[in-house]
């Protein structure tokens, strides 16, 4: 054989190997557009970060790395009073009240959003915001498959905490749709206050946000089927439903409901209820949240850890070593 078609032989063996590399990578680059806002997160998270509130104490920020975890490959950032206006739609926080700070790692496929509260020299200082909150919030405003840790070196609300997760997000180039992160923060506020009240029940937000995903994901259902949106006396007795599934109508305040109604009312408006991704996304979340209880939702296994990073290592160098074989089979 000539070495010209010895060559082109070579060619085409190394297409053939590599071609179960390539596709991939390029239909994973095509799914988003990283330049423009995004009803949903469409693509994984490409790495971790740790997001600093700006009003954290300079001599407090070693150890708030500890507690969130933060490893060397973790791209730090800082959520200031501006970010905190832009995601969430409260001008006037300054950065001195930006406390919590959040770490980012990027979870398998279909986990959905797993929130971990960690203690600050072995003290929650996240004192109302609870961990099926975060998740079931976070998932309302489009974020999907991430583990979010959270934490604070001095008594706060966490109210806050999110901006840090949507900042990093969008240095990601997963800029989320600022009409889904306003209306799930409203969320947030509807049903802190029936949280607040049952703080003696572990159980009761795991079950309150299992309600509240469960609701959302039908409106944005119906609004797919045939363009309508609900009336707030549909969503109340669609909400009043999924309570009293849950086994807790009695205990959430009327008051609280019709904020929650409100707040329900806003999300199914805006651009997240108009995917289908969503409703999967939500319902996903809504099953996983309703029995989960405390401060810890994911473990170890939850996390998309180096063993991940190293097998896919080593399937590509095993596709290389073949390419190497086939030259040395072809001209030895």
């Amino acid at each position: 054989m000539k070495w010209r078609s010895k060559i082109a032989i070579v060619f085409a063996g190394a297409a053939i190997l590599m071609g179960a590399i390539l596709p991939a990578q390029s239909a994973f680059a095509d799914s988003a557009d990283a330049t423009s806002e995004s009803a949903v997160q469409t693509k994984a998270l490409s790495k971790p970060y740790v997001v600093y509130g700006a009003g954290l104490a300079s001599e407090d920020k070693d150890a708030i790395a500890d507690a969130l975890g933060v490893k060397s490959n973790y791209e730090a950032l800082t959520a200031t009073g501006s970010d905190y206006a832009t995601y969430l739609n409260s001008a006037g926080t300054t950065d001195a009240s930006m406390i919590s700070s959040v770490s980012l790692a990027p979870a398998d496929p279909g986990t959905g959003v797993k929130v971990n509260i960690e203690k600050y020299n072995g003290k929650n200082n996240i004192t109302q915001v609870t961990a099926q909150q975060y998740a079931m919030v976070a998932t309302m405003a489009g974020v999907k498959d991430v583990i979010i840790t959270v934490t604070a070196d001095k008594a706060v609300s966490g109210e806050s905490a999110l901006t840090g997760v949507y900042k990093a997000l969008a240095t990601d180039g997963l800029s989320l749709n600022k009409e889904n992160t306003q209306a799930a923060n409203d969320v947030l506020d509807a049903t802190q206050p029936a949280i607040n009240q049952n703080s003696d029940d572990s159980s009761y937000p795991g079950k309150l946000m299992a309600a509240v995903g469960d609701v959302s994901g039908k409106l944005a259902k119906q609004r797919q089927s045939d363009n309508s949106l609900a009336t707030k006396a549909d969503i109340q007795e669609m909400l009043n439903t999924a309570l009293k599934k849950q086994g807790i109508e009695n205990q959430t305040p009327s008051t609280s409901i019709n904020n929650i109604v409100i707040a329900l009312s806003n999300v199914q408006k805006a651009p997240v209820s108009t995917t289908k991704t969503y409703i999967t996304n939500v319902t996903n979340a809504a099953d996983n949240i309703k029995n989960s209880i405390g401060d810890k939702m994911a473990s170890v296994k939850d996390f998309a850890n180096s063993a991940d990073a190293k097998k896919a290592l080593n399937f590509v160098q095993q596709i290389w070593q073949k390419i190497v074989d086939f030259f040395t089979n072809l001209f030895g």
